[in-house]
């Protein structure tokens, strides 16, 4: 499994903007956007990116590399991850688009799967999107579904803003050949299997349905 962190000096800022327990919904959800679209542009890069030498306006060559974007599926995994689905649409219109809903038994932290609705995934590159990476549980569920529906694991990409060591060594153990894109890795789970320092709940805060 490979894990990349993004390194952006503007996330320090941001982070401290969304970790903040006084910060407004509205505000929230400002921030938390702009950490996502850099994650989701960072993240493009992990997908196969092939050199090509482009010719600038004062007839230069440029030595550049360009991601294929035409067979792309994007899956969100419901609801949270439809903020981030939203922002890497704002990238890639073109992505096909998936939903996958899992709810975590708040009583095990065991994820159960409801739904998922998924165009053909054979051959494709796939970015599967959720906020947070706690146990790792939710993920692991959806990673299934997309291997069931014909997804390679090498075709499949992780894309968060926030994790915790506990999650990827699951990832780690249960699903080698995953890339992971994300934010931050934070320090450990709770007794509550909440991420700390983490940020709360990310689907209520970013809906504002706290």
């Amino acid at each position: 499994m490979s894990v990349t962190v993004v390194s952006c000096r503007a996330f320090k800022h941001l982070f401290t903007k969304v970790r903040n327990k006084d910060t407004s919904p509205l505000e929230f959800r400002t921030y938390a956007k702009r950490i996502m679209a850099m994650i989701c542009e960072e993240g493009l890069a992990e997908l196969s990116p092939e050199p090509l030498d482009v010719t600038t306006p004062t007839g230069s060559v440029f030595k550049g590399e360009v991601v294929t974007t035409s067979d792309i599926v994007a899956v969100s995994i419901v609801r949270a991850a439809d903020s981030m689905l939203d922002c890497f649409l704002e990238i890639v219109p073109e992505a096909a688009v998936g939903k996958i809903l899992i709810q975590r038994d708040e009583e095990t932290a065991e994820p159960k799967l409801f739904y998922d609705k998924l165009p053909p995934l054979a051959g494709k590159k796939v970015v599967l999107l959720d906020p947070m990476l706690a146990t790792g549980g939710s993920a692991l569920c959806a990673v299934d579904v997309l291997l069931k529906q014909g997804a390679k694991i090498e075709d499949i990409v992780f894309f968060n803003v926030v994790c915790c060591p506990e999650g990827l060594a699951r990832f780690a153990k249960e699903a080698p050949g995953l890339r992971v894109v994300t934010g931050c890795i934070d320090e450990c789970l709770n007794d509550q299997k909440y991420i700390v320092p983490g940020l709360g709940d990310y689907g209520d805060r970013f809906f504002n349905s706290v």
